[in-house]
């Protein structure tokens, strides 16, 4: 990003400074493309919200159809789009989807991991009755993408920050810009606003410096005893209940304490959750996902969620549980 700062014009400028602006640019755009194994193409944007907006509204497609379990960011810039239930174990419901998707060319939105529980939709049995039925398949690869390879889409949402790059950057993945209609300005046209040279290096940097795997196994592992004690004390780990959980996100309920009141304590012992998504938790709201997902209204009222993050540590982990349990049993 410094590198970005000193070089930095106008990539759309013709003079020298601006045509050098705009190599490194290209630069970006094609090291991140590599480093996630896309073939097509990326458009720049500011972050995950813009690349969700920018694909609703530009898809060359008809009806808009979104999982019940979406982010907000996607729910909120399709208001009426027709909303996709999930089962229990948080999986979307095949047998709706297989009906809803016999309209003309739907463009179907589902996240590849829920930032809320951390499950993990099976996006390949989606994008194969999408794919049959002539829709377009919008993954929301926010909490996956520089973690997990990505799932066989039309377009996608990817995030900087979410693997450890800068804060403002994010991008959408389409497979071809007829997809898109173009909004003009930069980005071949499709995306207004001058791009964000220095993020977009930045970007490149920490996907190309990401871990492999992303939470190393040993960072985690306490949270494999811990379960077990949450679950003694009568606390419940949604992820027993997910039909395909990952290990880097946890939604958790403790008896008898709101998740209001969790996540100020946590934060006075100098822990950061979340309660329900972090861009909506300063609202402390109940959580549409867990909502959709039919959680008993007490056991969602008592749920928190924990990221664990690229650069978390076992120690941090460990403290997390001791903390955990302290507050259960006080």
């Amino acid at each position: 990003m410094e590198e970005g700062i000193a070089i930095w014009a106008n990539p759309s400028s013709p003079h020298a400074e601006g045509r050098k602006a705009r190599a490194a640019l290209e630069d970006a755009r094609d090291r991140i493309k590599a480093s996630l194994g896309w073939d097509g193409e990326l458009i720049f944007t500011s972050g995950a919200s813009e690349a969700a907006a920018l694909a609703l509204h530009n898809a060359q497609a008809g009806a808009r159809l979104v999982s019940a379990v979406e982010h907000d960011a996607v729910l909120k810039a399709v208001p009426d789009a027709e909303r996709l239930p999930v089962g229990s174990d948080g999986a979307l419901d095949m047998e709706v989807l297989a009906e809803a998707v016999q309209r003309e060319k739907p463009l179907v939105a589902v996240q590849q991991i829920n930032s809320e529980t951390g499950n993990r939709q099976d996006l390949e049995a989606i994008g194969r009755l999408v794919g049959d039925a002539g829709g377009l398949l919008l993954a929301d690869c926010a909490q996956s993408a520089g973690k997990l390879a990505l799932p066989q889409c039309d377009m996608a949402i990817i995030s900087a920050h979410k693997f450890g790059g800068p804060i403002g950057i994010g991008a959408l993945l389409v497979k071809d810009y007829a997809m898109l209609s173009p909004s003009g300005g930069h980005e071949r046209g499709y995306r207004r606003g001058t791009e964000n040279l220095p993020g977009a290096m930045g970007m490149a940097a920490a996907l190309q410096g990401a871990s492999d795997p992303y939470v190393d196994p040993d960072v985690v592992e306490p949270l494999e005893q811990f379960v077990g004690e949450v679950r003694g004390i009568g606390g419940t780990c949604l992820s027993d209940r997910l039909s395909n959980p990952t290990p880097y996100i946890r939604a958790i309920a403790m008896p008898n304490m709101s998740a209001t009141a969790q996540v100020m304590r946590f934060d006075m012992a100098g822990i950061a959750v979340s309660q329900g998504s972090a861009c909506s938790s300063g609202t402390m709201k109940t959580s549409h996902v867990l909502e959709a997902m039919q959680v008993e209204p007490d056991v969602a009222a008592n749920t928190i969620r924990v990221s664990i993050g690229w650069d978390t540590t076992r120690a941090e982990v460990e403290r997390f549980c001791d903390v955990w349990l302290e507050m259960a049993k006080s």
